[in-house]
């Protein structure tokens, strides 16, 4: 329990720190706004008697991080969507699946202080078609809403700015969607054998950041800190993503997006096929390739 509010705490004064540096424009009442990147990446590789060894491949990413926010009087509606599909093919091993991402947020606050809204949350993670552990691709080990997250919850939301927020909620609840058959069968993602839907009752933190860090460099970060209120309480579920655009020129751009992930009930298999605990799950992507700001 000492570690999720030291969580806590360390996100908002993470929050007060970067408050000082912010000098973009706010955000105007009674109008809405919307910002964000959309982008391709792309890479190819083409090899013809190359001693060295290697193979032909082609691989795309395309991805959408965008916010949309409208301040009316004392009330603030927010909604980002993040969406990320990638793709690579080698002679090989053919086309193999590199990323996939849906992820969603709303929520509306009403001013309290001058920093602190009251606010309800809900969201939804999940992706956009079935996913392998390559290079066995006899069998999938995850679809389309199997699984998918959702949190619905209630709390307080600190914005010391229009750039920097900070949701903390003691009454969350959180939903694990596995709506496929044999996925649900075999107990995957914390559900009960059989059972395509599980519930829990918890506390809930999300931090999101959205900056023009320098001129033509824009960092978009969110992060969710989750701990149900059962016998796992302290037992912390962690998703943080990050992306930084950097653009080049006026057509072409450069990103990196992370991702670090860690579930109390996803547990990880070894080489052997046997079933170990949970780990911390992590992906970095770097690409060159068309981004739009807006």
């Amino acid at each position: 329990m000492k570690k999720f509010y030291l969580l806590i705490l360390s996100v908002v004064f993470f929050a007060n720190i970067i408050e000082a540096k912010n000098n973009d424009e706010e955000l105007q009442d009674g109008v809405y706004k919307l910002n964000g990147v959309v982008g391709l990446n792309l890479s190819q590789t083409a090899l013809s008697n190359w001693s060295a060894g290697g193979e032909n491949s082609v691989a795309g990413t395309g991805y959408l991080n965008a916010s949309l926010r409208r301040k009316s009087g004392k009330w603030l509606w927010s909604n980002n969507l993040a969406l990320e599909y990638g793709l690579t093919y080698t002679e090989s091993n053919g086309t193999q699946k590199v990323s996939d991402k849906i992820d969603f947020s709303t929520q509306l606050g009403y001013k309290a202080t001058d920093k602190w809204y009251y606010t309800v949350m809900g969201d939804l993670k999940t992706q956009f078609y079935k996913g392998y552990k390559y290079p066995d691709k006899s069998r999938y080990i995850s679809k389309f809403f199997a699984p998918a997250y959702s949190n619905i919850s209630v709390g307080m939301e600190y914005r010391p700015n229009d750039f920097y927020s900070v949701y903390i909620s003691p009454l969350a609840g959180k939903m694990t969607f596995v709506q496929d058959d044999y996925l649900s069968s075999i107990g995957a993602f914390g559900v009960d054998p059989g059972d395509k839907f599980r519930a829990q009752f918890g506390a809930y933190v999300k931090a999101r950041a959205q900056k023009t860090i320098m001129e033509n460099v824009k960092l978009i970060s969110s992060v969710d800190f989750y701990t149900a209120y059962d016998s796992s309480f302290g037992n912390v579920d962690i998703n943080w993503d990050l992306m930084l655009s950097m653009k080049i020129n006026k057509f072409l751009s450069a990103t990196v997006n992370t991702t670090l992930k860690y579930d109390d009930d996803v547990k990880s298999v070894n080489a052997e096929g046997i079933q170990k605990g949970p780990k911390v799950q992590f992906k970095e992507m770097l690409g060159i390739g068309v981004a739009y700001n807006f």
